[in-house]
C-alpha cells in the first residue's frame, strides 16, 4: 500500500509539473510552423518555438531534434509540456526546432530505415539526413530573425541516429551534436546482436515497415500491431520458425527486407553510419545507459569511432546507470529493476553535464574548454560518477577470467591437458531470457539487463562458472571479450554469455525495492551480456557452417562495463545457447537463411565448452584496480 501511494504521489507530481511547464512554454515561447523545401523539392514539416523576448540585442541559438516519432502537437495553438532535452535548457532560452524526417507524419517523401549516407553526392536528388540537415539549417539562418548563427542538435534512440547522421552535414553553423542512445548499425543494435535476430522486437515492425499514404498527424500503423498473448514465451514458441510471422507482416517492407538480408550484406552495410564519421566538424557529447537494452552498442561505438577517426575533435562520452533514455526524466530514486544507484542522478546529468555542454558551444566561448572530462561514467558497483581522460582508460590492465571444469572462475589459467563442460541445447525448450513474463509481451525488452539470474543458473542447459568469495574489491572498467573454445554436434550454434555480480547471502534489501517479493541476499545481478551466432565467427557478410564435433575458437565482444565487484561478492559467468524470445532460436543445423528455416531444421545439439590448458575459455576483461 505504501508503494501504491508513493507511485500515486509521483504521478500527481508529474502531472502538475507538466501542466506548469506547458504554461511556462505558452507564456514565454511563440510557435511557428514551416514546411521547409529540400534540394529535391520534398518539404519537411518543421515546428519552431521561439523565445518571445528575442530581439536585435537578445539573440538565441537553435536547438534541434529531427525524429521519425512525430513532433506533435501539430496545431498552431497547441503547446507541448516540455521543450528541449531538459528543463534547465528550456528555461535558459533557445529557438527550439522540431522536424519530422522524410516520409513520417507531416513531412513529404519516402521513408527508409537508417537512411544510407551518400558520401559523394552528385546532384540534387542525392539526398540523405546530412543534406536534409544542411538545407534545414540554411533555411533557418535566412528566415528566422535574431538567431545568433549557432545550431545544436540532440536526439535519443532513433532520433539519436538522426543526430549522428545529420552531423555529417558539416554545416559551419552546426556547433554541437549530442547523439543519445543512438542507433549506429541495425546488425548490432536493436534488431540484431552480432547477427542474431532480436525476436523480442517482433511487435515493433508496424512502426518501421509501413509507408504513410500522405502527410498526416495520426499514427497510421497502429491497426497493424499484433495483439500479443499474456505469455510471450509460449506465443513466440508456438509461432515456430521466423517465416511464420509472414502471416502478420507479409506486406511489411521492413520485415521483408530483414528476412531477405540475413547476413551483413550491402543492404545493412549501407545503413551503418560508423564508417562515415570522418572529418567531423561539430562538438560531440554521446550519451548512453549501462542498462540500455536497445542501444548500448551505438553510443559506445559512435564515441570510439569519432575518437579514432578524428583525434582533434571535441568528443566526450557519458554513460549512467540508466535504461533506454531514462536520463531524460528524473525519477527521484534511480533504480533499474530493484537495483538502487542513488538519488536525482538524471538531474545531475541534465544540470551538470548536458546543460554545460550546450551552453558552452551555443551561447558561450565554444572553444572546447567546457570543464567536462573526456568520459563521464557511472560505476554501477560503487554507485558513483567517475571521470576519465580517455576511454577505455589507459591504466586498465587486461586479464582473463578463465573457466574451469569444476565450475570455478578465476584469473588462473587451467592446467588440465583435457577438460570440457557440456550441455544439451534443445531449440524446442529454449532457455527463457527473463523470469518476468510481462517483459516478453512488452513493446521492447527493458528490465533483463540487470535482472536476477538465479532462474537460469539451475537449468541443466546453462553453464555456471563462479569465483570464490572476493577478499577485495575488483573493478572491471573497459572492454570485454568472450573467448570460447567449443565444439558442437550440430553445424551452427549460438552462445549467450552473461557477466554476473553475485551478492552475499547476508545482503539486506534497500528501502526502495520495487518488488517486495525480491530478496537481494544471493541476488545474481546481470552486469553485461551478449549473444554470438557462430556462423559469423569469421565474417558477418559471409557466414560459414561449423564442422560437427570439431574444436572451434569463437571470440566476440560484449559491450563495455564499469562495475566494481565488492569484497564479499562473487563474480559469475553463465553460458547458454538460447535466450528466448529475446533472440531467435538457432536451428543448430546450418541453413542458408535462418529467417526461412523449416520446423525440421531445428535439432538438439550437445555443446562443449573447453577448459583445458591448450584450449582455455573465458572472459578477457580490463581491470582498473
Amino acid at each position: 500500500m505504501r508503494a501504491f501511494f508513493l507511485l500515486l504521489g509521483l504521478l500527481v507530481f508529474s502531472t502538475v509539473q507538466a501542466q506548469n511547464d506547458q504554461a511556462f512554454i505558452k507564456e514565454n515561447y511563440t510557435k511557428t510552423i514551416y514546411d521547409i523545401p529540400m534540394r529535391d523539392g520534398v518539404k519537411l514539416h518543421t515546428i519552431l518555438y521561439t523565445p518571445k523576448d528575442i530581439s536585435d540585442t537578445k539573440k538565441y541559438p537553435f536547438l534541434m531534434q529531427r525524429t521519425c516519432y512525430s513532433i506533435a502537437p501539430y496545431g498552431k495553438d497547441e503547446f507541448p509540456t516540455r521543450l528541449g532535452p531538459n528543463p534547465y535548457l528550456m528555461r535558459d532560452g533557445y529557438i527550439y526546432v522540431y522536424q519530422d524526417v522524410r516520409g513520417r507524419y507531416m513531412s513529404e517523401g519516402t521513408w527508409t530505415n537508417m537512411t544510407p549516407h551518400i558520401a559523394d553526392k552528385k546532384g540534387k536528388h542525392d539526398v540523405d539526413e546530412a543534406s536534409d540537415m544542411y538545407d534545414t539549417i540554411e533555411f533557418l539562418l535566412k528566415n528566422v530573425a535574431h538567431n545568433n548563427g549557432r545550431v545544436g542538435q540532440y536526439g535519443t534512440s532513433y532520433p539519436g541516429f538522426y543526430t549522428t547522421a545529420s552531423s555529417l552535414s558539416k554545416h559551419p553553423a552546426l556547433k554541437a551534436s549530442s547523439p543519445q542512445a543512438p542507433i549506429a548499425d541495425f546488425f548490432f543494435d536493436d534488431f540484431h546482436h552480432n547477427g542474431a535476430f532480436t525476436q523480442g522486437y517482433y511487435g515493433t515492425f508496424p512502426v518501421f515497415g509501413i509507408q504513410h499514404p500522405e502527410p498526416t498527424t495520426k499514427s497510421w500503423f497502429t491497426d497493424e500491431f499484433i495483439q500479443a498473448k499474456p505469455d510471450g514465451y509460449t506465443f513466440n514458441l508456438n509461432m515456430g520458425p521466423l517465416k511464420n510471422f509472414d502471416k502478420y507482416y507479409k506486406d511489411n517492407f521492413f520485415w521483408q527486407e530483414t528476412m531477405n538480408h540475413s547476413n551483413k550484406d550491402e543492404f545493412w552495410q549501407k545503413r551503418d553510419i560508423l564508417p562515415h564519421l570522418k572529418g567531423v566538424t561539430s562538438a560531440y557529447m554521446t550519451v548512453g545507459g549501462w542498462f540500455d537494452a536497445e542501444d548500448l552498442y551505438g553510443p559506445l561505438n559512435t564515441y570510439k569511432t569519432i575518437e579514432k577517426n578524428n583525434p582533434n575533435a571535441y568528443n566526450t562520452l557519458v554513460v549512467g546507470p540508466f535504461g533506454h533514455g531514462r536520463w531524460g526524466r528524473e525519477t527521484g530514486h534511480t533504480l533499474h529493476n530493484d537495483i538502487y544507484f542513488g538519488d536525482s542522478l538524471a538531474t545531475f546529468y541534465q544540470k551538470n553535464i548536458e546543460t554545460e555542454f550546450f551552453t558552452h558551444f551555443l551561447k558561450g566561448a565554444g572553444d572546447g574548454k567546457t570543464g567536462l572530462p573526456e568520459a563521464y561514467l557511472f560505476n554501477t558497483g560503487r554507485n558513483e560518477w567517475r571521470k576519465f581522460e580517455q576511454w577505455p582508460a589507459t591504466q586498465a590492465q587486461k586479464q582473463t577470467l578463465y573457466f574451469h571444469k569444476n565450475g570455478k572462475l578465476s584469473f588462473d589459467k587451467p592446467t588440465a591437458a583435457s577438460a570440457f563442460t557440456e550441455y544439451i541445447s534443445d531449440p524446442m525448450k529454449p532457455v527463457p531470457y527473463t523470469d518476468d513474463l510481462t517483459q516478453m509481451t512488452g513493446f521492447t525488452p527493458f528490465n533483463y539487463m540487470s535482472e536476477d539470474q538465479r532462474f537460469a543458473a539451475t537449468r541443466p542447459d546453462v553453464l555456471v562458472f563462479e569465483t570464490d568469495v572476493l577478499t577485495e574489491d575488483i573493478t572491471l572498467g573497459g572492454e570485454i571479450m568472450a573467448k570460447l573454445n567449443f565444439s558442437t554436434t550440430g553445424t551452427d550454434a549460438d552462445f549467450f554469455v552473461k557477466l554476473i555480480d553475485v551478492y552475499p547471502d547476508d545482503e539486506k534489501n534497500h528501502s526502495y525495492m520495487v518488488d517486495k517479493e525480491v530478496v537481494l541476499a544471493g541476488y545474481q545481478q546481470m552486469v553485461r551480456s551478449e549473444v554470438m551466432r557462430a556462423r559469423f565467427r569469421n565474417s558477418f557478410a559471409k557466414p560459414e557452417p561449423l564442422k560437427a564435433n570439431t574444436l572451434t575458437p569463437l571470440d566476440f565482444r560484449l559491450q563495455d562495463v564499469l562495475h566494481t565487484f565488492k569484497k564479499g561478492h562473487k563474480i559469475m559467468v553463465q553460458v547458454q545457447s538460447t535466450a528466448f524470445p529475446l533472440f531467435d532460436r538457432n536451428p543448430q543445423k546450418y541453413v542458408e537463411n535462418i529467417y526461412k528455416a523449416n520446423p525440421e531444421d531445428f535439432i538438439k545439439a550437445t555443446q562443449r565448452i573447453y577448459t583445458q590448458s591448450n584450449a582455455a575459455s573465458g572472459l578477457e576483461v580490463e581491470v582498473l584496480n
